[in-house]
């Protein structure tokens, strides 16, 4: 028998002492990570102030407070602890406090809390919850948005409105024109405007009065569709008016309306017929900067970072021959260049453009960067990766220095699986980019069954970041090697590589996922190829029904959450139209056969692998008859299925207890048809 040497036993020891001291990673413990949120920097560049949220299991939902540090991390308090959450951090003019907001009072209103500790004050006591809210350059006002009816343009009255609809005993809407509902809550006639909210007086003024339009725009909008002028004077917004094309335009157009409501807002870009968003001005105040598409209809083109002059320059498209779509805009506190993140080969990379020329320059490229603030002397940044969630780092001589450490607890009491990317030839003889997550405590001598999970979007990508409903190192831990693959359609690898699934959902990502899934289990002879489990979600979920009639014998089970059955149907019951009219070309009463030509419905009568198939009653994407159409025909041919069904969720699951019971009907249905 071979004795084993001291160095080697002491590490045997170790590695046995920290498996006993910790277990696979699993989604109690997904839910457990704090989440920090995105970096924001103080006037002077000295200070952060961020969010963290934690979920709390009680309340099935999740506490948001906010956090402070100085940019090198030190000093790194909480500033408010309140049983109300505290969201949506914004400096004071002066930096000595922030504002924030928090239903503390029974409504959403913003609150200002000092540096120097104390109780948080109240500054808005209006009507309504305040959607979101930014703080003028001299700290005398806010920009507010609210959910008014347009023709009252006025919180209180809209109030009035509200309470009388609630007192009356009919139910009936009447609606003359789309969207009626929209991603998870039906419309009833009220927009989010935005007013001007003097500080010192309370008195408000409304600035968008009856304009047809949303600010932020719905469903992900935020504080990042609107921006005070340098001179504090005027509001600069994105917006898309609410004309009979809403459902079917991406006409977003940026415009500028002064605070003391003496105009109407002002159509800066009255050329413009695509996607204008994050209106971002310089320090200086000199330039403005946005984001702009160049495709009408198409909400999954490229951005291109444009710059111009303030307040009278001509714009200027920065980064034309950059290939990347950037997201996130921060200026430099010089000027020189404009901070962003983009999607870039299975990451979420931080990029500097160089103001001037639109050179890019990769800062930080491996992980998935999320937030980024320009502090005095150096950049901070959230960064996640598929081993751990967002944490801040510091970026000041090319290196990253993490300054927030809130979840190496945690992530010291369990043990994860190794990510390791590969490619592979996919459609057309073309690099397709893909991710493998080792099994937990992997043993290359061992077979492992297989999770094959394909991506929403369809233009998005499982890249290298640390997902909160998606996770693969939820699979890893319950003994599962995991494989994503970025087929074609992905994002972060060029446009065209972007562009290539329209017209094409059930061909060429099939292609890339049957050749991905072949070279996997070549390079990976651990993997059990007789026993692999294909699920998805969005798109993925659709990917799941065409397989079931397009690879039916390839798999031992499937998993369908909130996916299309019929392509035809989905174009009239979905809120969006401009999606399915660039994907097949148009409305579906022209491309009828485009819309045909991949619908899982088309070939039911190849199914034959058990599924099973979620879906959220409040999902108005991909709404729950296409899920109950999916189970009625696997329950109708007579395959073993299971239909799990949120009467509380969306296109999303979001509540902490219906994450878990989520998770493990999901774990329940792979093992019993891989495992067993």
């Amino acid at each position: 028998m071979r004795r084993l040497t001291i160095p080697v036993f002491v590490a045997l020891c170790a590695v046995l002492a920290r498996a006993a001291d910790t277990h696979p990673f699993g989604v109690h413990d997904m839910l457990a990570m704090d989440r920090v949120g995105r970096p924001l920097a103080s006037p002077d560049g000295s200070r952060v102030a961020f969010t963290v949220s934690v979920t709390d299991m009680d309340a099935n939902g999740h506490q948001t407070d906010i956090w402070v540090c100085n940019a090198d991390g030190n000093d790194l308090r909480r500033l408010t602890n309140h049983e109300s959450s505290s969201f949506s951090p914004h400096w004071s003019a002066d930096g000595d406090a922030l504002f924030f907001l928090s239903r503390r009072s029974g409504s959403t209103q913003v609150w200002r809390i000092s540096l120097a500790g104390g109780e948080a004050e109240q500054i808005t006591n209006l009507p309504l919850d305040i959607n979101a809210f930014r703080v003028s350059p001299r700290g005398t006002h806010l920009a507010l948005s609210l959910d008014v009816f347009p023709e009252a343009s006025d919180p209180d009255k809209t109030r009035t409105l509200l309470d009388e609809q609630t007192e009356s005993p009919t139910t009936g809407r009447i609606y003359d024109q789309l969207l009626v509902r929209h991603w998870d809550t039906w419309k009833d006639g009220r927009r989010s405007h935005l007013f001007a909210y003097e500080i010192e007086t309370g008195k408000w003024t409304a600035l968008m009065k009856s304009m047809p339009a949303d600010v932020p725009s719905k469903p992900f909008g935020g504080d990042s569709d609107f921006t005070f002028t340098p001179d504090g004077k005027a509001v600069v917004f994105s917006a898309r008016t609410a004309d009979r094309k809403e459902a079917w335009s991406t006409d977003f157009d940026l415009y500028r309306v002064n605070i003391d409501g003496s105009d109407a807002p002002t159509n800066l870009t009255p050329k413009n017929s695509a996607t204008l968003k994050a209106p971002t001005f310089s320090h200086d105040g000199k330039r403005l900067a946005w984001l702009a598409m160049k495709r009408p209809g198409f909400e999954a083109d490229r951005f291109r970072i444009v710059v111009a002059d303030w307040p009278n320059g001509t714009p200027r498209v920065l980064t034309e021959p950059w290939d990347r779509s950037p997201h996130g805009l921060v200026w430099s506190r010089d000027g020189r260049s404009i901070y962003c993140a983009a999607d870039h080969h299975g990451q979420h990379s931080m990029f500097a453009i160089d103001a001037t020329s639109g050179d890019a320059r990769i800062l930080v490229e491996t992980g998935a960067v999320r937030g980024i603030a320009a502090a005095k002397d150096a950049i901070v940044f959230g960064l996640q990766s598929l081993t751990r969630p967002t944490e801040l780092y510091r970026l000041a001589n090319e290196r990253p220095e993490p300054i927030t450490r809130f979840n190496r607890a945690k992530l010291e009491a369990v043990r994860m699986g190794t990510p390791e990317q590969f490619t592979f030839k996919g459609w057309n003889d073309e690099t397709v980019y893909a991710y493998v997550v080792k099994p937990v405590d992997f043993n290359p001598d061992r077979r492992y069954p297989i999770a094959f999970l394909v991506h929403g979007g369809p233009q998005g990508s499982f890249g290298n970041d640390f997902h909160y409903r998606w996770n693969p190192q939820f699979y890893a831990g319950a003994g599962y090697a995991a494989i994503m693959i970025d087929f074609h359609g992905s994002t972060g690898y060029g446009q065209a590589f972007t562009d290539s699934i329209s017209g094409h959902w059930g061909d060429r990502p099939l292609e890339d996922l049957q050749k991905g899934l072949a070279a996997a289990l070549e390079r990976y002879p651990w993997m059990d190829g007789e026993h692999v489990a294909a699920l998805g979600a969005s798109y993925g979920g659709y990917m799941i029904n065409w397989i079931a009639g397009n690879w039916p014998t390839r798999f031992r089970c499937l998993v369908n959450h909130d996916g299309i059955f019929n392509e035809r149907m989905a174009y009239y019951d979905t809120e969006e139209l401009w999606f399915p009219e660039w994907e097949y070309g148009g409305p579906e009463w022209q491309r009828t056969a485009a819309y045909d030509r991949f619908s899982p419905i088309n070939h039911v009568d190849k199914w034959q692998t058990p599924m099973l198939v979620i879906h959220g009653q409040l999902d108005y994407r991909v709404v729950d008859t296409q899920g109950i159409a999916t189970f009625t025909a696997l329950q109708r041919k007579g395959i073993p299925s299971r239909l799990l069904y949120f009467p509380d969720e969306n296109h999303w699951v979001l509540k902490p207890h219906n994450s878990v019971q989520w998770h493990e009907t999901v774990l329940d249905w792979l093992d019993r048809w891989t495992k067993e």
